[in-house]
């Protein structure tokens, strides 16, 4: 997939819309996981040094969802983009100017009084339901006040949203750095893996996985599946070409992880991969001892020396969290939109930067 990038672009004097993937964990009001900041660093620099003003455009959650079914709640600060300044300005090492609003009139004042190398972050682009509509007119207002859209935002690529889609309407756009990665990385191991290639499924929702594994089985040597899916496919009886390799034992009465014996079968077929996807834990790796499973086999990972990828909210979490990031070959921003990618799903988000020079 050949897309428009950032390097082509003149950035100079241009006011530039950037839609990041700022949809990170927050705990009490913490950033559990800053990942996804850091990913978009390298294109700020990029502009700014270029003398382009940056303006940050991101989501936060499902606020709208959860105030209907939670109408008594608190929730705009519960969602408010407010919360990740101090990793915005600690990540970037540049002064961000927050603006509580996506309205065109609020944003065209703040951009007359932001300093050229001082980033701005609009609000929450969710509290605003024409986002998710990809509303033409709230797109064309949100497009209206900048030169050009750079998208970095690959964990949205799948959503036809006004933020991903509906300003490239108006706006020259761009893939900018993290995008770029996304696309290479993610088309490597789609398209060209070395054999043997394993595939480890984890996490739940077996609807949204099923995809997933019935594509990697067409040219992949193995799918090692575990996590609540792996319980729902036992339960379902689902039946599964050879390829696809279930557990034969779990951990816990409430098989809450995969047992010892598929540890050391999973991690057997995984020391001889020449590429690895991963997506989704193997358990509940949030509490000991169900954790083994996830650690054991991201362990594995690592010592096989294969070319790596891995993707998903929690499984980037569980590598974080064991400081094994920078083993991997590749971590990846998305979640649904690395398993609608590899699923050969449609990516609207994508699509629109298509270069067809």
């Amino acid at each position: 997939m050949r897309l428009k990038k950032i390097q082509t672009y003149k950035f100079k004097n241009k006011k530039v819309l950037l839609r990041a993937g700022l949809n990170v964990p927050i705990e009490n009001g913490e950033v559990r996981e800053a990942y996804k900041i850091e990913a978009i660093k390298d294109t700020v620099d990029f502009i700014i040094a270029q003398g382009g003003k940056v303006t940050l455009v991101s989501h936060l959650g499902r606020p709208l969802e959860y105030h209907k079914n939670n109408p008594g709640a608190e929730w705009m600060e519960q969602f408010s983009l407010r919360q990740i300044l101090p990793n915005l300005r600690g990540i970037l090492n540049r002064n961000i100017k927050f603006v509580s609003s996506c309205h065109s009139n609020v944003i065209k004042k703040e951009l007359e009084t932001s300093a050229d190398d001082e980033v701005v972050l609009l609000e929450n682009v969710r509290f605003y339901e024409e986002e998710k509509k990809n509303d033409a007119e709230f797109a064309r207002k949100l497009a209206e006040n900048f030169d050009v859209f750079v998208n970095d935002a690959f964990g949205v690529c799948h959503r036809s949203h006004a933020s991903v889609i509906g300003v490239t309407k108006t706006l020259p756009a761009f893939a900018g750095f993290q995008l770029q990665r996304e696309v290479k990385n993610l088309e490597r191991v789609k398209k060209y893996p070395e054999h043997p290639a394993v595939a480890i499924i984890g996490g739940a929702k077996i609807e949204t996985k099923l995809p997933l594994i019935e594509a990697l089985s067409e040219n992949y040597d193995f799918i090692l599946v575990g996590g609540k899916i792996a319980n729902e496919a036992v339960d379902k009886n689902i039946n599964f070409n050879s390829r696809v390799i279930l557990p034969v034992d779990f951990a816990g009465e409430g098989r809450f992880d995969i047992g010892e014996y598929t540890i050391k079968e999973f991690s057997k077929i995984i020391s001889q991969a020449e590429t690895i996807v991963w997506n989704g834990p193997l358990g509940l790796f949030e509490k000991k001892p169900y954790d083994k499973g996830t650690r054991k086999i991201m362990e594995a990972i690592v010592q096989s020396g294969a070319f790596s990828v891995v993707g998903g909210g929690e499984s980037v979490e569980a590598v974080q969290k064991n400081n094994l990031a920078d083993k991997f070959s590749f971590v990846s921003t998305g979640g649904g939109a690395m398993l609608e990618f590899l699923s050969d799903e449609a990516m609207p988000g994508l699509e629109v930067l298509i270069d067809n020079k």
